[in-house]
């Protein structure tokens, strides 16, 4: 299994609009060969976001960065005051899970 995390700087006045992006969103990634599941973590201290999304494999992520649903799912254009920077993503291979 592997996690695709993206860290993301949100501009201050812009946290819930940023969440409701994710709450309203059209679902395509569900359904997409691999695809287990989609996890939004919101800063305590801070101003970035961490988007988590879980993959079978990285073949099935990059296949879905590719797809025409990828572009649809991402067709929203946020306003470009809603960030703070550019996102960082990084790409990791689960090591170890306890909840095996």
């Amino acid at each position: 299994m592997i996690v695709v995390q993206n860290r993301i700087p949100v501009a201050e006045g812009y946290e819930e609009e940023f969440l409701d992006r994710f709450r309203t969103r059209r679902g395509l990634v569900d359904g997409q060969p691999g695809f287990i599941r989609n996890v939004v973590l919101r800063p305590i201290k801070g101003d970035h976001f961490i988007v988590l999304t879980f993959w079978e494999t990285e073949e099935q992520f990059r296949a879905w960065t590719e797809s025409d649903a990828f572009k649809e799912a991402h067709s929203r254009v946020p306003p470009k005051e809603m960030f703070k920077g550019h996102g960082e993503l990084e790409i990791h291979e689960v090591a170890l899970d306890t909840d095996a």
